[in-house]
């Protein structure tokens, strides 16, 4: 006959559903990373279903792995956070060496996504924000919205939107509490000199390469903060798998 003898080893309730908890808000914080739309051709929703599936997978192997205490599933999360997080980090240092290289992708993403920009809601609202949040048009100027076949100048166009630019390059005016969605139009018709008093003029790009250094400790701080957060669900994790080997460990047949 076996007797099961537990020794004093046991897994801390404090650890385990803290680490529940934290899956619940990590997780759910990453959840706006499925607001990014496409990139060269890739369909939002493939790209919603591929955030999807690597959030359900890692919170599930997180929360189950904590309430169960199953070593395999919690050395899986573990492991995977480690994993995306020196990912982030080389990503961090290589944008950092190749900003030339960079600033060319980023071009070639906003050039490519005014193209689609009537095609796509979820395009249109990311443009549009970041038009309204840097005050910019375009990626080097409002001339870039020639590449959209609805506000290019050419005379073939017969679109209502020929020679204009989207509502969100509009300056805006503090007496309008409606936004006016074709304060854009006709307006690339004018002199070039007239554009700023009705249009931002600045391009994206310069924009945020501008924006960059003004902000770098509020970038820097934002990095910091979510490496932090997964350093500590890597704690969490590890710990948590310790006090269930310790306990485990204990158990004599």
């Amino acid at each position: 006959m076996h007797y099961h003898i537990y020794a004093s080893a046991e897994v801390s309730c404090w650890y385990k559903y803290l680490l529940f908890s934290y899956n619940i808000v990590f997780w759910g914080v990453l959840s706006d990373l499925t607001k990014v739309t496409r990139m060269h051709g890739i369909d939002p929703v493939v790209l919603v279903l591929m955030v999807g599936v690597v959030m359900f997978t890692l919170g599930f192997a997180g929360c189950v792995g904590a309430l169960r205490e199953n070593i395999c599933l919690l050395k899986f999360f573990c492991g995977t956070i480690v994993l995306i997080f020196f990912l982030e980090l080389a990503v961090a240092v290589l944008a950092f060496l190749f900003q030339d290289w960079v600033r060319d992708r980023f071009r070639e993403f906003f050039e490519s996504n005014i193209q689609s920009y009537r095609e796509d809601i979820d395009l249109q609202n990311l443009i549009d924000s970041l038009q309204k949040a840097n005050q910019c048009c375009g990626a080097y100027g409002p001339e870039d919205w020639d590449l959209n076949v609805y506000f290019n100048c050419s005379g073939a166009s017969y679109s209502r939107e020929k020679c204009g630019v989207p509502f969100s390059c509009c300056v805006p005016d503090p007496a309008q509490k409606v936004v006016n969605t074709q304060c854009g139009y006709d307006v690339r018709t004018q002199l070039k000199s007239k554009w700023d008093e009705s249009i931002f003029t600045k391009g994206c790009l310069p924009a945020l390469e501008g924006w960059l250094p003004r902000n770098i400790y509020i970038v820097a701080g934002v990095f910091i903060a979510i490496s932090l957060l997964q350093i500590f669900g890597i704690f969490l994790a590890r710990t948590l798998i310790s006090d269930i080997e310790a306990v485990k460990a204990g158990h004599h047949f």
